[in-house]
């Protein structure tokens, strides 16, 4: 059969069939209605709260204990930057620490090495302008951790996929397995799910649980809703509210519930008893001229600030305090930035010669 025939026999095929030009006209018709709406992607389900989580709480930003980082650029396209840091007396943060940072339109390459010989490295890189694979390895003493993810953003949705220590070499699959996906069903509300299948090891059972969310965004406020079905941890709710204020500040909240099965009693699954914990969070941002300003207080009695500030084109200084009223202690950190910028590079910025590339963070 020559490649003429093989052409026609589809067009025929949909042509005479009624049930097959009925599903293409119900489908273009679809897509007509999709476009006329005018829908915009909603981010990933992993940050369906990311104004409240990621820009005004501290969550991201606070720390205790000293802190100095030297940084040295030496290209800004591609972006190629060398890092030192010094810490003392911070939780969490090893005394020193080394990394590198590469990145171009398609590649994103991060390595940090520290005194102990701990190592981490995270690639990014974009296939084309909907997908981007996401690895991060970490390799120390006590244990290692391998994640990839890959992230397709569509017109109006995004889809992800995550495994995290991936293993058959046992006789069987084990590790945590995601998958998630978020769609805008309006221009202002978006819908996802998140599936989430893990087994720690062979001689364990595998546990499973479904999230749902919810995003709903105006016109200078964004709220949100997180929704975890009951497994072996129990159930939990979420949500948060973001708003601005005006052009400089912005404020959120973030409340959390969860529900736990006890031990014993009545009236719990089980016979036993039901646990429920919650907490909530209020945090503020303020954005001045020259540097910026973080407040938030929580259920538990603790109040956090932090204050970068920017003294000098290539040098910023930052202070954090937190206050646990109800366990009488505080702490406190400051930091010290500096960028040791070359003379060609800050000409280059200054006369905006050279363009950052769209590195895929």
């Amino acid at each position: 059969m020559d490649d003429g025939k093989l052409a026609s026999i589809p067009t025929g095929l949909i042509n005479d069939n009624a049930l097959a030009s009925a599903v293409r006209n119900t489908y273009l018709s679809f897509l007509e209605r999709r476009d006329a709406l005018g829908l915009s992607n909603p981010g990933t389900f992993e940050n369906i709260n990311r104004e409240v989580s990621r820009d005004v709480l501290l969550t991201n930003f606070m720390f205790t204990g000293l802190r100095a980082e030297w940084n040295k650029p030496i290209s800004n396209s591609p972006i190629f930057q060398l890092s030192h840091q010094l810490s003392m007396g911070a939780q969490g943060m090893s005394p020193y620490t080394f990394s590198a940072l590469y990145g171009s339109s398609k590649v994103f390459l991060q390595g940090t090495m520290e005194n102990d010989g701990s190592l981490v490295a995270r690639s990014n890189y974009r296939w084309n302008d909907s997908l981007i694979t996401k690895t991060n390895a970490q390799i120390q003493s006590s244990q290692s951790m391998l994640s990839i993810e890959n992230d397709y953003s569509g017109r109006d949705f995004t889809a992800s996929l995550k495994v995290m220590n991936p293993s058959i070499i046992e006789g069987g699959i084990k590790g945590v397995f995601i998958a998630s996906y978020l769609q805008s069903v309006t221009p202002s509300l978006a819908l996802g799910i998140e599936a989430v299948w893990q087994r720690v090891a062979m001689n364990s059972s595998p546990e499973a649980l479904l999230s749902y969310g919810a995003r709903y965004k105006g016109s200078d406020w964004i709220a949100s809703l997180q929704m975890q079905t009951e497994g072996p941890q129990g159930s939990a709710i979420s949500s948060s509210y973001w708003r601005r204020l005006t052009d400089k500040v912005s404020v959120g909240t973030d409340l959390s519930l969860q529900f736990a099965p006890g031990l014993s009693g009545q009236g719990g699954p089980m016979g036993g008893s039901l646990q429920k914990e919650g907490s909530a969070t209020a945090g503020a941002k303020y954005e001045f001229r020259a540097s910026t300003f973080r407040a938030q207080v929580d259920s538990k009695g603790r109040l956090s600030c932090l204050l970068e500030k920017t003294i000098l084109p290539a040098v910023r200084v930052t202070f954090a305090g937190e206050m646990d009223h109800l366990k009488q202690q505080a702490k406190v950190g400051v930091g010290v930035s500096v960028e040791a910028m070359s003379e060609d590079l800050m000409e280059q910025a200054e006369k905006g010669g050279v363009q950052a590339p769209a590195v895929p963070f």
